[in-house]
């Protein structure tokens, strides 16, 4: 078992206006084979979250700590965190001209791996992945990302988390854009892997519907940098209901990630 702990962390990010404090003394702890669903308003500092753990340079943790299995996260650059076991499925995946999805999926399995998979077996991987995913197998030879709907991106996203089969995955609002079936098609893909590896995932949303899919154990409610709530699968339900005007000041909206452009 994998254990990822995050303890007391802060975190801000240098703006225009000077230095702005996103997140505010988090902790949080995410075991392989436990779903941890975290909710919040706009600007609640999710995705900040999100992009910490995987190493984003934007980000300055100012104290705290997240460890994998006792070791010290933050002293890992982005690929050694890769390497580790550690994976971020995007908000908003990059494209990467020149660079082919097969080439980009090889190179990553090998880097992780520390050595290249059998031609054989990957490419059987690959394909069956890609037809799981509902994948045309023509985007094999496309550049990553280049010309993708935003519901092909994610597949992109999923069919890396399948593939390269890390402990602990963080998908940051893997649901926002998605259609119905794009939603189905993506949630799939996650159970799955979460089926074959005993995946850990930390999985951020705004919204209740993903989790009809991608059902939580634990949920988690995240208000300007911090935890102000947790609960099971039926705290989501509530906050379906209710929102999250009870987690404010009357009148006051939550901006925390304003200042980096992000929405959660």
């Amino acid at each position: 078992m994998s254990v990822l702990e995050i303890r007391d962390l802060h975190v801000t990010v240098e703006t225009d206006a000077g230095t702005t404090p996103i997140l505010n003394g988090l902790s949080l702890t995410i075991r392989t084979g436990e779903t941890h669903a975290i909710m919040g308003p706009n600007g609640s500092g999710k995705s900040t979250l999100a992009y910490t753990i995987a190493g984003h340079p934007k980000y300055n943790v100012t104290s705290g700590e997240i460890t994998l299995d006792g070791e010290d996260v933050l002293a890992m650059s982005v690929d050694e965190r890769a390497r580790a076991g550690l994976f971020l499925a995007m908000q908003y995946p990059v494209e990467i001209p020149g660079v082919t999805v097969t080439n980009f999926l090889r190179t990553a399995k090998t880097a992780i791996d520390g050595e290249a998979p059998s031609i054989r077996t990957w490419t059987k991987d690959v394909k069956s992945s890609m037809k799981n995913l509902r994948m045309d197998p023509k985007f094999a030879q496309r550049n990553v990302n280049e010309g993708f709907s935003g519901g092909e991106k994610k597949r992109h996203e999923i069919l890396q988390l399948e593939l390269l089969k890390p402990q602990i995955a963080v998908l940051d609002e893997t649901d926002s854009g998605l259609d119905v079936d794009a939603l189905k098609i993506v949630s799939e893909g996650v159970n799955r892997a979460k089926a074959e590896t005993d995946l850990g995932v930390l999985l951020i949303t705004h919204y209740t519907r993903i989790l009809r899919y991608i059902h939580p154990d634990f949920v988690h409610v995240m208000v300007k940098g911090r935890i102000v709530e947790e609960g099971g699968p039926e705290l989501a339900e509530r906050l379906e209901d209710e929102g999250y005007d009870r987690f404010l000041p009357e009148g006051e909206e939550d901006t925390a990630d304003a200042p980096v452009g992000s929405e959660a």
